[in-house]
């Protein structure tokens, strides 16, 4: 079905932050939650395919997510973590 390609674009983004600054930190079920803890303090832009979203962003924006990706998920950890 068709649908099944629309998805959060901020949710890769967000699952590779922390399998690669946190993953030897936390386990799956840590990673879980501060996945839904980082998407929830993210406003959610839903797409289809992660290259429209990528082909049309300029360096700035690029810069932009990848900063806002980094805070949610530092704070995620942090509250996961107490």
């Amino acid at each position: 079905m068709a649908m099944d390609t629309v998805h959060n674009y901020y949710e890769r983004l967000v699952f590779n932050e922390i399998k690669e600054k946190y993953g030897d930190k936390i386990d799956e079920n840590q990673a879980a939650d501060m996945a839904c803890i980082a998407l929830n303090r993210i406003s959610p832009r839903y797409i289809r395919y992660d290259i429209d979203m990528s082909f049309y962003m300029s360096a700035d924006e690029h810069w932009e997510v990848q900063k806002r990706v980094t805070k949610a998920v530092k704070k995620a950890y942090k509250k996961v973590k107490e």
